[in-house]
């Protein structure tokens, strides 16, 4: 625990020497980092004890054997995941990127903090301390597992086929679409100061459609020509750009302003139409044609122009802003579909011209962010693999022994995805990184159980023997490790931040099925593959 403390505090420490800013995704570190090291700190501890068991040495040098046996599983462990998480700076998200950076450099703080200050510590304790606390007996549920491989190994294949095409379906199904008041539970205030907003004030969430008219008048004689002369001033010059207000403009505007209107997911709908339906208002209700808003247009004084016309019209670029606000407390609001909704209409309910109109703001920079976030995954996990792939060929220069440590690693990955398409539940900017760092973390115990079972199997050239050995061994530091990384993971349901929530109990049961995975499918593999020879 105080390797892990030490461990924190030095990247917080070398964070806030950088100025390097936390935002809502990289807040996460220090859990993450918390988990990462005392998953580490429990592959030493859990081998310097079975040291311990058949060794007659002084402390340090069961130190020394520990440390000399665990440093290169580990370090490939450490490397491996360093692989997911620098996977996350090809995201086009820089709060993602930055997350990736800081979990990069925290995992080398990490293995350095294990492997000099943890050992450290240890050789200033007594040997007898530690060694009278180790339990001799064999731990059971590995035990049990290794048996249900060994016996049943059929019926294990058999459900890993069933859970990866159920997880490619559920692939298939998944979405990125989410609702930024639904980030936070009911009872906090952002929620319900955005409620508020939604419910009273129109809306909270910004879009802007800009309308494009083709070359309207541009000089006095047409403008005469087309008005009769009414929009001369006193002195007789005309006003060219009081030439900008005709039928078709207007009526154009009046359209897609009460289309916009009519649509359940948006509140408060403001343009120029807005402004000519308060003046036909203060006209007994009588509808104003061009030539009277005109002639409005020319005398009304410039504080009016700003506040009611101006914000909505762009003259000089012949353009006419709609402003909405979208309802984001509703319930089955879907920000894709709701702008896909718009494109179409405007397109063939309404005729406008492809060109003629175009939708931006913030709730567009929304929706575009999620929907990168589908292609960063694909993109994340397709580096993940590569690199994870490259880690196994050079550590254990076969490639039988990567694709049988890969395999659990990327089903647990892929499964949680797979759930969340199945549940209908969608990918946003802390779930992106589920899948990277569940392989990145996972991983790990292949890497060790695959590392133990060849060291293992040379004493005995048995694959049954050998599971069993491995599973009683290195399989108690793996459940070990494992569950601690998921009671760390589900911590973050105390978050008000829902994607936190979702992201620590999704993460930490990702990390159940690849416990499940790397103690039944991955021995499996072995025995059916027998990469180690006959």
């Amino acid at each position: 625990l105080l390797s892990c403390i030490y461990a924190v505090g030095i990247m917080i420490g070398l964070l806030g020497l950088l100025e390097w800013q936390v935002t809502v995704i990289s807040s996460n570190f220090i859990s993450l980092m918390l988990i990462l090291t005392l998953s580490m700190n429990i592959h030493l501890i859990v081998r310097y004890r079975q040291l311990c068991e058949s060794s007659d040495n002084s402390q340090c040098q069961i130190v020394e054997k520990t440390v000399h046996k665990m440093v290169w599983p580990c370090m490939y462990t450490a490397l491996t995941t360093i692989v997911a998480f620098a996977s996350l700076i090809f995201s086009d998200i820089k709060p993602v990127i930055d997350f990736g950076y800081m979990m990069t450099i925290g995992l080398i703080v990490t293995f350095l903090t294990s492997f000099l200050l943890l050992p450290s510590i240890m050789c200033l304790l007594k040997k007898e301390e530690i060694a009278k606390t180790n339990n001799q007996k064999s731990f059971k549920l590995t035990k049990l597992l290794a048996r249900f491989t060994i016996n049943h190994g059929k019926y294990i294949t058999l459900l890993a086929v069933i859970v990866g095409i159920l997880t490619i379906f559920g692939v298939s199904k998944l979405k990125v679409e989410n609702s930024f008041i639904n980030y936070f539970k009911p009872d906090t205030e952002i929620y319900k100061g955005m409620k508020q907003i939604d419910d009273k004030l129109g809306g909270t969430t910004p879009l802007d459609i800009i309308i494009k008219f083709e070359d309207t008048l541009k000089n006095d004689e047409v403008i005469d020509e087309e008005f009769g002369g009414d929009l001369l001033d006193d002195e007789g010059d005309g006003d060219p750009m009081a030439g900008w207000f005709t039928v078709q403009k207007i009526t154009k505007i009046k359209m897609v302003h009460d289309y916009l209107d009519s649509l359940p997911e948006i509140g408060k709908v403001l343009s120029l139409a807005s402004t000519i339906r308060v003046a036909e208002d203060m006209n007994d209700g009588k509808e104003i044609d061009s030539l009277e808003m005109a002639l409005l247009y020319k005398r009304a004084p410039e504080d009016v122009k700003n506040l009611a016309v101006d914000p909505y019209i762009s003259m000089e670029e012949n353009e006419a802003r709609i402003n909405i606000r979208v309802l984001d407390s509703k319930k089955d609001l879907r920000r894709k579909e709701l702008i896909n909704k718009i494109n179409f209409d405007l397109e063939n309910k309404l005729n406008l011209d492809k060109d003629s109109f175009i939708l931006t703001g913030i709730l567009i920079l929304y929706n575009n962010m999620l929907q990168s976030l589908f292609d960063s995954q694909i993109l994340s996990l397709g580096f993940v693999m590569l690199g994870i792939g490259i880690m196994f060929m050079v550590l254990f220069r076969s490639a039988a022994l990567s694709f049988i440590g890969i395999i659990p690693n990327l089903l647990a990955a892929i499964f949680v995805l797979g759930l969340m398409g199945l549940i209908n539940l969608p990918l946003d900017m802390m779930t992106i990184t589920i899948a990277a760092i569940t392989i990145g973390i996972a991983v790990d115990n292949s890497i060790h159980y695959i590392y133990r079972f060849k060291e293992e199997f040379e004493k005995n050239n048995n694959y049954n023997e050998t599971v069993y050995v491995c599973h009683d061994s290195i399989g108690r530091a793996i459940f070990y490790t494992s569950i601690t990384i998921i009671f760390g993971f589900s911590i973050l349901v105390l978050s008000n931040f829902i994607p936190t929530i979702i992201f620590g109990v999704l993460t930490g049961f990702a990390m159940l099925v690849a416990l499940l995975a790397i103690l039944t499918l991955l021995p499996r593999l072995i025995i059916t593959i027998k990469p180690f020879g006959k």
